[in-house]
Formats: structure tokens, C-alpha cells, sequence
């Protein structure tokens, strides 16, 4: 009878806590047979302890060298992207002549402010968003993370004159909170699609 009545407690026990206390030998050991010493505690104490002891070796440091990208190509290739079918047709000579130039301009001052160990782990986000978003492409230091340009265009809905399509730029060295124009591209004077469509 005494251990269906160690089950029921130690069952009780469980239920009325939600399992969170979960019941240990050494207390039910002491609770039922009335020691004042833990049987269990006694059995360890009398086993030799081991000590481990780890060295570690010393890694050669390695450096992972990343090749230097083309970034207008890379650039372009996003932009084409961020068009889709259905933009890119209507407006891709009207950016390969206003507001590529200064896009390339813009990447060319970042990348010269730039020394050169930074310039070369510097990449181009390769996801364009989609629907109505602005992202083009960011480009950023693969180390670190941290963007050091973000491209977008926004759709701006012009009263009487129609959609335009605005192209800037923001700047890591004022936490990108400013805006820097490159251009704008008129649409038409219905709804355009959305991006990557």
C-alpha cells in the first residue's frame, strides 16, 4: 500500500503543479521512509569525481575574401527586375537616359568614400520589392550588415496630371532620412501595375 500511495502523491503532485514541479527521488526517498538524510545524496558522495580539462587550440584566423562586383551592372539588372514585363517596356529608355547617369553617380561617391579594405566586402541586395513598395536595392557591407545606400521609387498620384514614377536615394550618413532626388519618370494618367509584374 505504501507505493500506491508514493504513486498517487507523486501523480498528485505533478497534476496540481501542471508538471512544473516535477518530483525527485531523493525528496520521496526522505518524505516516505522518514531519513533525515537523502539516500541519494549519500550513493553520490561516495563515487570518485573526475575533472575535465579542455584545451583549446589556437585557430588561424581567416579572412574571407569576397570578389569585387560591377556594381552598375548588378544595379541595372535589379532595376530591370523591380520593372517587370510590364513596366520596364514603357520606361526603360527614359531611365537608361535620365536617371541611370545619376544613379551611377551617386554609387561611384559612395564607393570613393569608401577605403578600400571596406570597398571591397560591399554588395547589392539582390530582392526587389514588389507590389507598390519602393526598395530598388540597397548596398551594403557584407560584414557588418549595415546599408550604406538605399534606392527606391515611389508611385506618386498627381492630381490632373497622372502617375509619376520618383527615383532617390538615402544615405547611412544621415540615417537615412533624407531624400535625394535622381529624377522622376512620368507614367500615364491611369493606375500603373504593380512592381515586379
Amino acid at each position: 500500500m505504501k507505493k500506491w500511495f508514493q504513486k498517487a502523491m507523486v501523480s498528485a503532485v505533478a497534476v496540481v503543479t501542471l508538471g512544473l514541479i516535477t518530483p525527485s527521488h531523493a525528496f520521496w526517498e526522505n518524505v516516505f521512509e522518514g531519513n533525515s538524510q537523502h539516500k541519494t545524496l549519500i550513493e553520490h558522495q561516495n563515487e570518485p569525481t573526475t575533472t575535465l580539462v579542455a584545451y583549446a587550440e589556437e585557430q588561424p584566423v581567416i579572412e574571407q575574401i569576397y570578389e569585387p562586383i560591377d556594381f552598375m551592372q548588378e544595379a541595372k539588372e535589379q532595376v530591370y527586375l523591380k520593372f517587370g514585363t510590364k513596366v520596364g517596356p514603357k520606361i526603360q529608355q527614359n531611365f537608361d537616359e535620365l536617371i541611370f547617369p545619376k544613379m551611377q553617380e551617386a554609387i561611384d561617391y559612395t564607393v570613393a568614400r569608401v577605403g578600400e579594405e571596406e570597398w571591397a566586402n560591399l554588395a547589392i541586395t539582390e530582392n526587389p520589392s514588389g507590389n507598390y513598395s519602393e526598395k530598388i536595392f540597397n548596398i551594403y557591407n557584407r560584414e557588418t550588415h549595415e546599408d550604406m545606400i538605399r534606392f527606391h521609387v515611389r508611385t506618386e498620384n498627381r492630381p490632373f496630371e497622372g502617375f509619376y514614377y520618383n527615383f532617390h536615394y538615402h544615405t547611412y550618413e544621415d540615417n537615412f532620412a533624407s531624400h535625394y532626388d535622381l529624377g522622376e519618370i512620368y507614367w500615364s494618367k491611369n493606375t500603373p501595375p504593380k512592381w515586379l509584374s
